[in-house]
């Protein structure tokens, strides 16, 4: 479900870099790439659906990425070993065993 999850974010992005760049700060944007997109949606109909596609895009995505945490699977180290987690290891182990030996 992660995996699932992560691959929707990654359309999202994508889907969200090119509504962005379609954009045109001054008001322009997709009406200048075509006539036709402006006579049939018009110019101020065109921006007004790109911003709400990219506020939606944006609010999609973050929920993905809050979603995707309920599904991290936690607990094992999936077989990654690192210098910092064999140390962490081995001074659980070795923690217990020095309170044991300390007189009172």
């Amino acid at each position: 479900m992660f995996i699932f999850i992560i691959v929707l974010i990654i359309i999202a992005v994508v889907m969200l870099v090119f509504a962005v760049l379609m954009q045109n700060s001054k008001g322009g944007g997709v009406s200048q790439m075509g006539g036709g997109a402006t006579q049939v949606m018009g110019v101020k109909r065109t921006g007004d659906v790109l911003e709400k596609v990219t506020w939606g895009l944006g609010i999609f995505i973050l929920t993905l990425c809050l979603v995707s945490n309920m599904f991290i699977e936690t607990g094992s180290n999936n077989g990654m070993t690192t210098k910092n987690v064999e140390k962490a290891s081995q001074l659980k182990k070795v923690a217990p065993q020095q309170q044991q030996q300390q007189p009172k």
